[in-house]
């Protein structure tokens, strides 16, 4: 026989699933300001540097296509 399972209103989910959030969250290392700032810059930088990337791979590929485009 399988036991019967034991019904959870609305109310009791949300709190336990803010218990166990808050639980979570006891958990965390939190970064210094100085190594948040550091994450940060870098973010910056491999983003600026992906967007030349894909800036000058866009020119080419756009150049390539016209010149084949007016043969």
């Amino acid at each position: 026989m399988t036991p019967k399972k034991k019904k959870v209103s609305f109310g009791q989910k949300i709190q336990r699933f803010w218990r166990e959030t808050v639980g979570e969250l006891r958990k965390v290392t939190w970064p210094t300001p100085e190594e948040a700032w550091k994450m940060t810059r870098i973010v910056l930088v491999v983003m600026v540097v992906m967007a030349v990337m894909l800036g000058a791979l866009d020119f080419a590929f756009s150049r390539m296509i016209s010149f084949l485009v007016n043969l």
